[in-house]
């Protein structure tokens, strides 16, 4: 029986998989039994929010000491992960060749695998390409994140080959015209089984489940309102395709359409840490963003009240069950 099958045998017998506990990687394994932080590292001249900010001024050439002592803080804030990307994927984005790629993201993983303040710290390659998601492993990354769905045909192996955690993210098309002809039917059916067929992919080529998490690919040829509902739909991501979810919905445009009027992305901060609570409260176990320290602080209050909550309920609902 394949994968996809064993899921739908299961929601037919009314069967709702446990939340994974821990989501193994190359050097180790994040337990995600409560909500994890991602924090983007952009060695890029145009992501959308922070473009250039870690390259070498009037280069294309990254800064590893600039880029050690952001991660440095992001860790102090509550980091987990580093996302480390040398290609941007926002929407009209240019595409980048694997070389320009490489030669933007191996500095900086080098640099911040020889940081002694970094160590244990995982380190993620945010790429498309098979290649340079090889020579990031060998590196010292220890997870790839691939907004394509495994495109490169390649990618899978490189994962599976390398112990990689992967993430496996839903993008249909390229991401210099993935918004145009947006075509969903039902948008959460359609994400969920489009990824499902990709970790069944990754399976087939040799990628330990306790490795896959997937990502719905927030404002990847998505409405506002189709990432507005991708965002808190994590627990039924998790239940269709049995993997942990990431949600990367900070800084995008969408939230400012949701929130009633559209806004520059230096005002979209506060959007940003309600849709990662939001994403965290709806079952994801990864938000990857751009303001680690407002997020860390904002899921640590949300996962106290969520935690505090259930415990005084249950307490109530005993005493209750006293009465009678």
């Amino acid at each position: 029986m394949s994968f996809a099958a064993d899921r739908a045998s299961a929601r037919d017998a009314g069967a709702r998989p446990e939340p994974a506990l821990a989501w193994v990687h190359a050097r180790g394994a994040l337990d995600v039994s409560a909500p994890r932080v991602m924090a983007i590292v952009n060695v890029t001249p145009d992501s959308f929010f922070d473009g250039g900010n870690l390259l070498a001024p009037e280069t294309d050439d990254p800064s590893v000491s600039v880029a050690a002592r952001l991660c440095r803080s992001y860790r102090q804030q509550g980091a987990d992960i580093l996302d480390v990307g040398g290609e941007s994927t926002r929407p009209g984005a240019t595409p980048v060749a694997p070389d320009v790629e490489l030669r933007r993201v191996l500095p900086v993983i080098r640099g911040l695998m020889a940081d002694a303040e970094l160590a244990g710290v995982p380190i993620s390659v945010d790429t498309r390409h098979a290649s340079v998601a090889a020579a990031a492993m060998a590196a010292g990354a220890a997870i790839i994140n691939d907004v394509s769905g495994l495109a490169d045909p390649e990618m899978a192996r490189v994962a599976a080959d390398s112990g990689a955690g992967l993430v496996i993210g839903h993008l249909r098309g390229e991401p210099a015209t993935m918004m145009r002809e947006i075509r969903f039917e039902r948008v959460l059916v359609e994400v969920a089984a489009e990824l499902g067929r990709a970790v069944e992919r990754a399976l087939r080529a040799g990628v330990a489940a306790d490795r896959i998490a997937v990502d719905p690919g927030i404002g990847f040829g998505k409405t506002a309102e189709h990432s507005a509902a991708l965002v808190g739909a994590s627990d039924y991501l998790m239940r269709e395709t049995g993997c942990p979810v990431l949600i990367g919905a900070s800084r995008k445009a969408f939230l400012g359409v949701v929130g009633g009027r559209p806004r520059p992305v230096e005002e979209r901060l506060i959007g940003s840490v309600v849709a990662a609570v939001m994403a965290a409260l709806g079952g994801a176990a990864v938000v990857r963003v751009h303001d680690v320290a407002a997020t860390a602080e904002a899921l640590r209050v949300a996962w106290a009240i969520r935690t505090a909550s259930a415990v005084a309920r249950d307490e109530a609902e005993e005493v209750e069950r006293g009465r009678w």
